[in-house]
């Protein structure tokens, strides 16, 4: 419109819009007088410049004079022939009450905008005409009528053009900052955006997206559903901290996932009656600088039962399944028997077991009594790895991405096992006595044979042994969490009769027995030793603790302590005596909780560690960024409470031998945290079928799959795998 207009207060708007359209009969005369005010013509104001060499996309730009504004509502593109055009993409404008408009969003300056496009067979040329209208906001204050320039614009080579069966809407989707790539021609999508997805159990996917150097997906146009599932959903997918927050020119800022992304997504429903299920996932990528891909659509067909993965294809095509895990269930008992052996020797269990050995020796008066003293024990273990591995199932099964050892990322459970370990060790020191005295000997030993304390004995090795994770259980875990739930359980009950096993043959093979000491009163002084590691335990437990909540959840740990010391001291005192001291007891157990409930509501840490040096942080996108940089990379997935991480990283990972081999091979050490729950290491745990840490991956230099390593380590194994990774 042209018409100079003087900004009056909007008391008659009928009267104002009467008068616009008055001004836009008399503009041309009404402009030609302003042109010695300086008025510019409306090109000279707004230059617009264009950039189609794009395929798919047309760019315009317009540098907006000083005290000029360009309406964002005013702006109209018009397709030619053989043109489809998408949804126009404008920044946000400045948004204000104009006197005769009402709300308003102007642009100053400058303005970008981006239109995708498709063209039909045989177009050569982009021809459309764009509209757009602004004012002058000083004086002379006036608007100009609406602009039209009409553009016939050269195609590039690659222009899209629709396929065959894909809806317009699809096609159109090209959105994201487009640049000129004129360093090399865009990929295929189907090699620049490979999906794979896996059934992990029958309520659980992970979700992988792999691209090339440069190539991103946005998170925000991911969309997941199953098809003919009926009673079946999808839960929010769990997204990875490894997102890049990306500015992008139409839709502002916005989060990408570089060069990997592992999505762990939960189905919710009762699955019982479905063997498979169709996953249909559409999502946009672009290249960054370069083109933006239509929208893009895989079907995955999974096996629920089998845990089986499947690569994406295209809408139209079928997915053949291939499972990683390909063990059979008598290959993973064997494993889980293996490793239960195995984890007799691991740190973590070592202090328990200490409390087994005394309850042995006392037993080894009669072969009756060590049978009865291992059987009691084995019930505790194998009742202990049942419970354990059905609560895992079923929470995982609900939704809750759980594998071995994540009870201990919860600091409550924390603190509640480092009271149990501090009153076993005020026990073995004499400060109280549950049940018969282990210290008693003689006759008085025959007629009591402990197996209410074997049975608990039996159910704390499993407890503290969760945080381990010992050659051979990895397979035999992993198989279990994706395997059928009574397949699974019978793997949890094989780890328990592999940890139980020594004391079962100590029990009933006599000649194994008769290396055992006699018993005698030496036997309380070996109790009250082996006291000490309990106490040390409970300390180590304090200090994961400190990570995980900080000193405050320490300071409460400490008060809950002392008084569950004052709570057990005076229930050895008041045995025997009346009802009020029996009340006495039950108010100091019920004061030894309140601590710990001040300590269930302290946040998490919000300040994260400081990176250790010579490590860099776990992200899936810096490990994509080194990956595309040809740097060979030694991933290593710890957690505070995990003893097979502290004792790998103080024999090989601490060592000069391991930061020397990294600086002579040129890798790089990154270091991912999993004391507190974190969904990008549990993605990158997923994809590795790894039922929990310690994980160790290498990725070689040059490109190519990780070398998985096993959860015990060596100097020498280690070397070898970074050498490898180098050349």
């Amino acid at each position: 419109m042209r018409f100079i207009i003087g900004r009056m207060a909007a008391r008659l708007p009928i009267l104002a819009l009467l008068l616009l359209g008055l001004g836009c009969m008399l503009a041309p005369a009404v402009f030609a007088q302003t042109q010695d005010d300086n008025i510019l013509p409306v090109t000279e104001a707004y230059k617009l410049s264009t950039d189609a060499s794009t395929p798919g996309t047309l760019k315009l730009h317009w540098v907006i004079a000083q005290d000029y504004y360009l309406y964002r509502g005013r702006m109209k593109f018009t397709a030619g022939p053989g043109i489809t055009l998408g949804e126009a993409q404008l920044p946000p404008g400045e948004k204000h009450v104009d006197p005769y408009l009402g709300p308003v969003e102007t642009y100053h300056h400058a303005v970008d905008a981006s239109i995708p496009y498709t063209v039909a067979p045989g177009t050569t040329h982009l021809v459309l005409s764009v509209q757009y209208q602004g004012c002058h906001e000083v004086e002379p204050k006036i608007c100009y009528p609406p602009h039209t320039e009409q553009l016939d614009l050269p195609l590039p080579a690659t222009a899209p053009t629709p396929a065959a069966g894909t809806s317009l809407g699809n096609a159109l989707q090209q959105i994201g900052e487009n640049g000129n790539d004129t360093s090399s021609d865009p990929l295929p999508q189907e090699q620049a955006f490979k999906f794979s997805a896996l059934a992990q159990d029958a309520h659980h996917l992970l979700l992988h997206w792999t691209m090339p150097k440069d190539y991103y997906v946005y998170q925000n146009h991911i969309s997941l559903k199953l098809k003919d599932a009926n009673g079946l959903t999808l839960a929010t997918p769990a997204w990875p901290a490894g997102g890049v927050q990306h500015q992008d020119a139409q839709l502002g800022t916005v989060t990408v996932y570089f060069g990997d992304l592992a999505l762990p997504v939960a189905i919710e429903g009762d699955t019982a009656g479905h063997k498979q299920v169709t996953l249909e996932a559409s999502f946009l990528g672009c290249k960054d600088g370069g083109v933006c891909y239509p929208l893009m659509t895989r079907d995955a067909t999974l096996d629920l039962a089998s845990g089986a993965a499947a690569e994406g294809v295209t809408t139209s095509g079928t997915s053949t399944p291939s499972g990683p895990l390909q063990s059979s269930l008598l290959v993973a008992l064997l494993l889980a028997l293996g490793g239960g052996l195995v984890l007799n020797l691991m740190p973590c269990v070592l202090p328990v077991l200490s409390l087994k050995a005394v309850s042995l020796l006392e037993g080894g008066e009669t072969p009756a009594l060590r049978r009865r003293h291992a059987l009691a024990y084995t019930v505790g273990v194998l009742a202990s790895f049942l419970a354990l591995g059905g609560g895992i199932l079923v929470l995982r099964s609900a939704g809750h991405a759980l594998g071995w050892g994540t009870q201990l990322q919860q600091p409550l459970l924390v603190a509640v096992l480092a009271c149990v370990i501090f009153a076993l060790g005020l026990s073995m020191s004499g400060v109280v006595q549950f049940g018969a005295s282990l210290g008693n000997t003689g006759s008085t030993l025959a007629n009591r044979g402990g197996v209410a304390g074997d049975f608990f004995t039996g159910v704390l090795a499993v407890v503290v042994a969760s945080p381990c994770t010992a050659p051979f259980m990895g397979g035999a875990l992993a198989y279990a969490f994706a395997a059928p739930a009574a397949h699974a359980l019978l793997v949890f009950l094989m780890l328990g009769v592999g940890l139980a096993l020594p004391f079962l043959a100590i029990a009933y093979i006599p000649a194994l027995a008769r290396w055992l000491p006699k018993p005698g009163r030496w036997m309380e002084t070996l109790k009250q030793v082996l006291a000490f590691p309990m106490y040390l335990t409970a300390a180590w437990l304090s200090w994961v603790l400190a990570n995980q909540r900080g000193a405050d959840a320490v300071g409460l740990l400490l008060v809950t302590l002392v008084l569950l010391a004052l709570a057990l001291w005076w229930f050895e005192r008041s045995r025997g005596r009346g009802l009020l001291h029996h009340l006495l007891t039950a108010l100091l157990v019920v004061l030894t909780a309140a601590p710990l409930y001040l300590l269930a509501q302290l946040p998490p840490m919000t300040n994260a560690a400081t990176a250790q040096q010579g490590t860099v942080p776990y992200s899936s996108a810096k490990l994509a960024e080194l990956r595309a940089a040809n740097t060979p990379v030694f991933v290593d997935m710890t957690a505070d409470w995990c003893i097979t991480c502290k004792a790998n990283e103080h024999t090989v990972l601490d060592g000069t031998a391991f930061h020397d081999a990294l600086k002579r091979d040129g890798a790089v050490y990154m270091k991912g945290d999993w004391t507190n729950e974190d969904p990008a290491i549990t993605a990158f745990l997923q994809h590795y079928h790894s039922p929990g840490v310690p994980l160790y991956v290498v990725f070689p230099k040059g490109g190519g799959e990780g070398r998985q390593l096993p959860t015990v380590l060596t100097t020498a194994l280690v070397q070898r795998a970074l050498d490898e990774a180098a050349h």
